[in-house]
Formats: C-alpha cells, sequence, structure tokens
C-alpha cells in the first residue's frame, strides 16, 4: 500500500491510501500504529511529508561504488551521523539555501529512507523488518564547506540546515515493498541524471542498520532512517556540481516513486 500525508483544504492533515488510477481513500488513524482505510475519498490540497519524524538518524559511506570514489575505505561498522526533525521538508516545495550560514557547496543525496512504526530496542537481525511502517525517497541534502570544513570534524552542522531532507511523496507499506535491497534508486538534477544505482550496492542493509541503531537504543515510533546515498554525488564530479537557485532536483526508487524538489536562493 501507498500512504500519502496530506492536507485539506481546511487545514487539516491525515492520511490517505493511493488507489489505481491514483486516487486517494481517506485514512482513520495514524499508519504507524492502527488504521483502517474508509471508503471516502481525500480531499487534498497538498501533500506533506509522510512522516513526521521522531528522530533521524543517517547513515554515510554505506554504498561501494560511493566510497570508491570519495577514496575512502570500506567502513567496518556503520558510519552514523544524525539531522535534526528541523530538516523534513515536504514534496514539491523548496530547498532553502542557507543564508546565515552562508554555503557555496550544497549538494544532493538520493536514499532509501526506512521509517520505524513500533518501538524495538537490541532487535536481532531476522526481527528487524518487523518493525518497519513503511519505505519512502529522502534526499539528504549536505553542505559540504559545513560538514568537512567548518563543522569542527563532526557531519551534522552541515547535514542540519532548514529543509535539508526532503521527504515523500508516500510511504510505502513493507508488503507492497519486498525486497528493500534491489531497488533502483536516482536523482535528476534539472533532467540530468546524477545517481542510477540500485540498493544491492549498500554495504550494511536495512536489517542490519535496524539492528546496529538499536543496540542499546531505542528507536521510537517515527524515527526516520536514511540509508546512504550511492555514487555520483555533486562534490564528486569534475568539476563538482553544486546546487543553486532554481535547480530541480528529483529523487525516485523503484517500487516508492519520485520526490521532487527545487532550489530557491537563501531565506532567513
Amino acid at each position: 500500500m501507498k500512504i500519502i500525508r496530506y492536507e485539506d483544504p481546511f487545514g487539516k492533515v491525515s492520511y490517505a491510501a493511493e488507489n489505481e488510477g491514483r486516487t486517494h481513500s481517506r485514512i482513520e488513524g495514524d499508519p504507524l500504529s492502527e488504521f483502517a482505510v474508509t471508503p471516502e475519498a481525500a480531499n487534498i490540497k497538498r501533500v506533506l511529508a509522510p512522516v513526521v519524524p521522531t528522530m533521524i538518524w543517517c547513515i554515510g559511506q554505506n554504498y561501494r561504488k560511493h566510497a570508491n570514489e570519495l577514496g575512502m575505505p570500506i567502513p567496518e561498522y556503520p558510519v552514523v551521523f544524525a539531522k535534526g526533525p528541523n530538516t523534513t521538508q515536504n514534496p514539491g516545495e523548496p530547498i532553502w539555501l542557507p543564508a546565515g550560514a552562508q554555503s557555496t557547496e550544497i549538494d544532493y543525496e538520493a536514499e532509501l529512507v526506512v521509517v520505524i512504526g513500533k518501538t524495538c530496542k537490541d532487535v536481532s537481525y531476522g526481527r528487524a523488518l518487523e518493525h518497519v511502517a513503511g519505505f519512502t525517497c529522502g534526499n539528504d541534502v549536505s553542505s559540504r564547506d559545513w560538514q568537512l570544513k567548518k563543522g569542527g570534524s563532526q557531519w551534522c552542522r552541515g547535514k542540519s540546515f532548514d529543509t535539508f531532507a526532503p521527504l515523500g511523496p508516500c510511504l510505502v507499506t513493507p508488503d507492497s515493498m519486498g525486497d528493500p535491497g534491489t531497488l533502483r534508486i536516482q536523482s535528476i538534477v534539472n533532467g540530468r541524471v546524477m545517481q542510477d544505482s540500485n540498493t544491492n550496492d549498500m554495504i550494511f542493509n536495512v536489517p542490519a542498520l535496524i539492528e546496529f541503531l538499536s543496540q542499546s537504543t531505542t528507536l521510537f515510533p517515527g524515527t526516520v532512517i536514511f540509508t546512504g546515498t550511492p555514487s555520483g554525488v555533486g562534490m564528486a564530479q569534475k568539476p563538482p556540481l553544486w546546487l543553486k537557485d532554481g535547480d530541480e532536483v528529483s529523487i525516485t526508487i523503484e517500487k516508492i516513486g519520485t520526490l521532487t524538489n527545487t532550489v530557491r536562493g537563501a531565506k532567513n
């Protein structure tokens, strides 16, 4: 099932299930707990990010070819960092270039995103997917100068500016996804395909990441996990390809769909 989160013309936020023909039926309840699809048509004004994250965990260097293009070794353990919930952005709404923390090196990163639906801690590899509410597309927008030069050797600063984590367009439930380790994943910038890979190039797959992140750490419903980006990022181009005002970035993942956002000039 594909589930969207939306705002109706009266400002009410609800969920809806996508039907054949791209119509939508309103959902009663919460996809992260108990819900039911009603026969009522959803009155959609705008589509929102499919989840309001309680926490955003991210994984770096998790595709073999991406590690190779950056000249980095294959990690022994997952490389973990975090983004603030403030980074969440809706499908179709702008990625804002930072104003106060000025940056000239803004990059795109197509990522498969996992949404946790059941509280878990110390979960085993074999039972990890039982705690997943669904999957969506994400763009781990990154300010490379803040990430690598001005962030005090920590990645979080360059990853956590407002709107730097677009999510969407929908949440795909596990029963409709099948194996999340065999999905084509792409990023397209201004109509040009920049990343074109498959999640089978991941170093640590989805169950392994959930097992690792839940060690001595409670993952609450609404926890979002960005699972890493494949090769083809802007910083690896020659010359580097940095995002600028007016650009359009689309993230497409097989079985999920396409998340598209424009880039807009600095806004306070």
